[in-house]
């Protein structure tokens, strides 16, 4: 372990600063907490015999990933049934403890969770700002607001009161008193799902389940005490009234259209679009036993709206690397490069543009920006060592074998495989027969 307070060197990099520019070789001098100086190769060093040296010739420097959409209280459910009956709080955030070592081992030094079952983001944050577990640095939200039309959970979620990440608010007072009460826990954002599911809609995407004056309601609220607001929309119009509403940061903001497009870009709204849970069930969501039909629905949701998303960005909006990690299609640890593959693949950024979507730019996710997310004098000493050129190919950022270091305000953090192997704890896993209704015509048809 490296202590915070010792000085040291890490020599003889690649060096990829998160900002955007060309990578050069150098080397990174790192002093309580914060990068120091960044030297180029050619540069002389001369340093006190006391400031420690470690070289990784070879290998990528580079700032460690910030992940701006990952629920780390869910522990990867195969169903919002799972998700909203079978958590228990005590245990979830126990186990959330536990998972959030998988994401130091991917190479992930801070991400935002924007709203956590019973509110245990709030606490596991601070667990981790007082050293009392390792773990990336970490943004909350408390529980999403919605309304009773239920978000992407429908009628699973009642039509008041509070269940699982969810609490219902029907009135103008209900929403202020919900938003002050979340500011006073200790909230970094507050989330709202501005659209959901509806057994019969005729839209593309989701519906839009909250009206303009009520979005503009929470973003007042929000903002006279000095906390941002993030919102849920798929969708078209949802797109639009949160802009307009002052919302400071959108996820997914798919089905634009160009009313939608010109909102976003006068505002300047970031999205973060997490297209890995989509993408890795349209890779391989037959491994997993999903329809086809679900399959095409989630790829084209991709292709559909890479268009608009790249024209917000040549705009100037920016886009942010999140991935919805905490389901079981986008377990923990594993899928958090992915979202930079979408972007380079499906969007058209260059690598060095996504890699900057996962570090400097999604410094903004963690209400850290300017602080974080770079290779640059003064930010906090947020650092990964790769082996290899991310720059070449950034799946190499999943090959967790290739993370050779991972640094947190300058401390080496823990890397090695947790352990040991865990179960699942009784009634937290929804029983899985099969993946398909076993009826009697299936049974005799003569096409198993």
């Amino acid at each position: 372990m490296t202590d915070s307070t010792a000085d040291f060197l890490l020599g003889n990099g690649r060096i990829v600063d998160g900002l955007g520019n060309k990578a050069f070789d150098g080397s990174v001098l790192i002093q309580e907490g914060r990068i120091k100086r960044v030297y180029r190769m050619a540069e002389t060093i001369e340093l006190p015999a006391s400031v420690g040296r470690i070289d990784v010739n070879g290998m990528t420097i580079m700032p460690g990933l910030i992940d701006a959409h990952c629920h780390i209280s869910f522990d990867e459910p195969s169903s919002n049934d799972e998700l909203f009956f079978h958590r228990r709080e005590g245990l979830a955030a126990i186990i959330a403890a536990r998972n959030v070592q998988k994401l130091l081992r991917a190479g992930v030094t801070g991400f935002m969770d924007p709203d956590s079952l019973s509110e245990i983001g709030i606490d596991l944050r601070d667990a981790i700002e007082a050293g009392i577990i390792y773990g990336p640095r970490m943004s909350v939200g408390g529980n999403a607001l919605l309304t009773s039309v239920g978000g992407t959970a429908g009628r699973l979620l009642p039509d008041e009161g509070r269940r699982g990440y969810g609490k219902i608010v029907g009135s103008r007072d209900e929403i202020v008193a919900e938003v002050r009460r979340q500011v006073k826990n200790g909230v970094d954002w507050i989330k709202v799902h501005v659209t959901g599911l509806a057994p019969r809609m005729q839209c593309e995407g989701e519906l839009q389940v909250w009206n303009y004056s009520e979005l503009k309601l929470v973003t007042d609220t929000a903002h006279e005490l000095g906390t941002p607001v993030v919102g849920h929309c798929r969708g078209a119009s949802s797109i639009r009234d949160a802009a307009r509403a002052g919302f400071d940061l959108i996820l997914h903001a798919t089905y634009m259209d160009e009313e939608a497009l010109e909102a976003v870009i006068e505002a300047g709204v970031p999205i973060a679009p997490t297209f890995t849970f989509q993408a890795n069930l349209a890779d391989y969501g037959a491994d997993v036993g999903a329809s086809p039909s679900l399959q095409a629905l989630f790829k084209r949701e991709i292709s559909d709206s890479a268009v608009m998303l790249k024209r917000a960005f040549d705009a100037g909006v920016p886009l942010l690397c999140g991935t919805e990690s905490g389901f079981s299609i986008t377990p923990y640890g594993e899928w958090h490069y992915r979202e930079l593959q979408v972007f380079v693949q499906d969007i058209g950024l260059t690598p060095l543009e996504a890699i900057k979507a996962a570090t400097s730019d999604n410094a903004f996710a963690l209400r850290l920006e300017g602080e974080t997310g770079a290779i640059e004098a003064g930010r906090l000493a947020d650092i990964i060592v790769v082996d290899g050129d991310p720059v070449a190919d950034v799946t190499i950022l999943g090959q967790v074998d290739r993370i050779k270091q991972v640094y947190i305000g300058g401390i080496a953090q823990p890397t090695d495989p947790v352990m040991p192997v865990r179960k699942d704890p009784p009634g937290w896993r929804v029983s899985h027969y099969g993946d398909r209704i076993l009826n009697y015509d299936f049974v005799h048809s003569g096409k198993k």
